[in-house]
């Protein structure tokens, strides 16, 4: 069941329109959100999705780059865009009264851009520096190696950035097939929350979308989880920086909830195990944090931390350690701080509209609805200790994938070569 503020609206080319209701805010947040990102690429086309949603703001048939950005922030509204690897997503917040509007500038953006051969050039020269800031970073670097080593050669482990030599070489046409392709009627959902007329945007999304292509949906078969070992050494670090992880349900499986909770039980807060032994108790690490990464493909049960080269070898068997006695038992009052954990934590999500629509789109991408808030209390609730031991039971009895990056002297990469098996 959909909670009461939550209103869904399918359009006849298949456009669903998702509506929050919040009349105690004066603001709107308003996104059109496309299910396609860098897993519905190919190699060659890989970082194409992130391109194209640079490229949406740079000009339309109606109006330039400096057009749009100027109609926009002359109504004090906020604008932005990010590519994931399963969506692309563009968004304006401002004044509730120019939710309407703000749909009709959406909708131009994404129906209508004309991705212009001068900004192409100018913008390529944008995504290479941002390209080049993440290479730069290890901790980016690791979680890239990671997904190379735990999805092979599937799109799931593309970077969603993409390859170098791929962005310099996107043509306007390139662009233009793309999103003929990708952006259709069942891929797409207009999302809006705050103090919102609902019959007024429907109409509006109509009005912006509702020429938009039907098309089919963009599905992608699912990976199978390799595991292995992706290294890469990063001059001028100091720390050698670790993701590790395991294989985990797509958000879609009912087991999700149970990986959550135990990666919540593990490695959420400072008083966590994991925390609490390699920081407080061993200092081995400044930062360490578990976490599960699941959409409707797959998961990642992830654990990552950063630490000096030399604390390599006590970091790993701490954490296999860990892992085993979590697979023994899981103690009461973890699971206990775990569950309120991510009760607050989705509680915060409600309360911040544009976050509430994004995790209501995804919903909807995955499930075909939107699930209550009650549904997802009640199934974090339903799971029990001895779920919770069995996610780590069945973690060590799988594969493993690490990504490490940074400073890599020859003893720590002999070690995550011995925890990842290889």
């Amino acid at each position: 069941m959909t909670d009461n503020d939550t209103t869904i609206i399918s359009l006849p080319n298949g456009v669903r329109v998702l509506l929050i209701d919040l009349p105690q805010l004066d603001s709107a947040s308003v996104s059109v959100f496309v299910r396609t990102g860098s897993r519905n690429e190919s190699r060659r086309l890989n970082g194409i999705s992130h391109v194209a949603e640079h490229m949406a703001f740079k000009g339309t048939s109606e109006r330039n780059c400096q057009q749009i950005n100027l109609d926009a922030e002359r109504l004090g509204a906020e604008v932005n865009a990010h590519t994931d690897k399963d969506h692309t997503a563009y968004h304006m917040r401002g004044l509730a009264e120019h939710a309407p509007l703000f749909v009709r500038m959406l909708g131009e953006i994404v129906r209508d851009s004309s991705f212009p051969a001068d900004e192409l050039e100018r913008e390529r020269q944008v995504i290479l520096q941002e390209l080049a800031e993440s290479e730069d970073d290890a901790f980016d670097t690791a979680f890239q190696l990671f997904d190379k080593a735990c999805w092979g050669t599937h799109p799931l482990a593309q970077p969603v950035i993409g390859r170098r030599r791929n962005i310099e070489a996107f043509t306007r046409e390139q662009l233009q097939a793309y999103v003929a392709q990708q952006y259709s009627g069942v891929n797409t959902v207009v999302a809006a929350a705050g103090r919102i007329d609902r019959d007024t945007l429907v109409r509006e999304a109509e009005a912006a979308l509702g020429s938009m292509p039907r098309g089919t949906p963009n599905l992608v078969a699912p990976p199978t989880f390799e595991g292995g070992l992706g290294l890469r050494r990063i001059a001028g670090n100091q720390q050698t920086h670790v993701v590790l992880g395991f294989a985990a349900p797509p958000v879609t499986d009912a087991a999700h909830t149970a990986h959550q909770l135990a990666a919540a039980v593990l490695g959420e807060g400072m008083s966590s195990p994991l925390m609490d032994t390699l920081r407080e108790r061993l200092g081995l690490v400044y930062y360490a944090a578990c976490s599960a990464d699941l959409d409707d493909l797959a998961g990642q049960f992830v654990i990552e931390a950063s630490m000096t080269p030399t604390h390599l070898p006590a970091f790993a068997d701490e954490v296999q350690r860990l892992l085993r006695a979590h697979a023994a038992e899981i103690a009461p009052l973890h699971l206990e701080r775990a569950r309120n954990q991510i009760a607050v934590r989705r509680l915060q999500t409600w309360e911040r509209p544009s976050r509430r629509l994004e995790d209501a789109v995804l919903d909807l991408f995955a499930f075909g609805r939107v699930r209550s808030r009650a549904e997802r209390r009640a199934a974090l609730e339903a799971v029990s200790r001895d779920e919770v031991r069995q996610v780590f039971e069945a973690i060590l009895a799988g594969p493993v994938a690490v990504g490490a990056a940074g400073k890599l002297p020859k003893a720590a990469a002999d070690r995550l070569h011995a925890l990842a098996g290889v």
